[in-house]
């Protein structure tokens, strides 16, 4: 039986993970098995659940308790759903709520890189990307375009902040990933431990950029190696000196008119494309 909730106090302490908490004290860095991320839209939420991921409250428009939000209510048992008509979501929430629902659920436990890469062929692997916008978008293209998991550097954004799991349409939850030795930027020697690692699994690695020795993303090297890492770097500055001296290929996408680069998620959707496809 679903436990609706009128909102009548906007400074409820119930309410401050949807409308006072930023991503960080979300994430809870210093107890990660408390930490919570937020669901947006019927679709996001529903792909989070069929996840396994354990939903805490609900905040929606209230007609959508008893139309397109009803089968979820529905599923998730007598958790807290906290009702009001859009104009005081919008009111306490601050931002225009996509189709008018939310989902506060518990963040699942990191996984290992062994267990993301388990069986994968083709990974994508994420060095300081820091745009949760780009995070999203880049899942979203991972998804749609034959890559079987992500990885993260420490420094990127979280794929699991509001932004990132909006852009992406919930594609964080259908493409396994992990960050490479922690959350925490420092954790882990990237791309010193972080390279041995793929290399430990098998992968031969493809950084996207260019320089002396890039070769055309149509090099039929790339298609023929059993398993690839597609490595692509922060906004502006891309990949590092050191990363690109570590990887087996940098590659390089063919350009007209001049121009010399990507947006790093637009790149990312050409190179899933091009690299996600085995030999025949």
């Amino acid at each position: 039986m679903p436990n609706i909730i009128e909102i009548t106090d906007f400074s409820a302490p119930e309410l401050d993970i949807y409308a006072r908490l930023t991503e960080n004290q979300l994430l809870n860095r210093h107890e990660p098995e408390k930490g919570i991320f937020i669901a947006e839209s019927p679709k996001v939420i529903e792909r989070a659940l069929d996840a396994g991921c354990r939903p805490i409250s609900f905040l929606s428009e209230r007609r959508h308790v008893d139309g397109q939000g009803r089968e979820l209510v529905e599923r998730c048992g007598d958790i807290p759903v906290y009702v009001a008509e859009l104009d005081v979501l919008t009111k306490l929430t601050g931002f225009q709520l996509t189709r008018g629902m939310l989902c506060a659920m518990y963040r699942p436990p990191l996984r290992s890189v062994e267990e993301v890469c388990a069986g994968a062929k083709r990974i994508a692997v994420l060095e300081n990307v820091v745009n949760p916008t780009n995070v999203g978008a880049i899942f979203r293209s991972a998804a749609a375009l034959n890559m079987d998991a992500v990885l993260l550097t420490p420094a990127c954004s979280n794929p699991l902040y509001r932004r990132a799991i909006r852009v992406s349409m919930g594609n964080v939850f259908l493409v396994p990933w992990t960050f490479l030795g922690g959350q925490e930027p420092g954790e882990d020697a990237w791309p010193g431990e972080g390279m041995e690692t793929l290399r430990r699994l098998g992968f031969k690695t493809a950084a996207m950029a260019l320089s002396d020795r890039s070769v055309s993303i149509a090099d039929p090297r790339l298609k023929a190696e059993e398993k690839l890492a597609v490595i692509l770097g922060t906004e502006g500055d891309g990949l590092a000196g050191e990363t690109l001296a570590d990887c087996d290929y940098v590659v390089k996408i063919p350009m007209s008119h001049g121009v010399d680069s990507l947006n790093v998620a637009a790149a990312s959707a050409v190179a899933f494309w091009e690299l996600g496809r085995l030999a025949e």
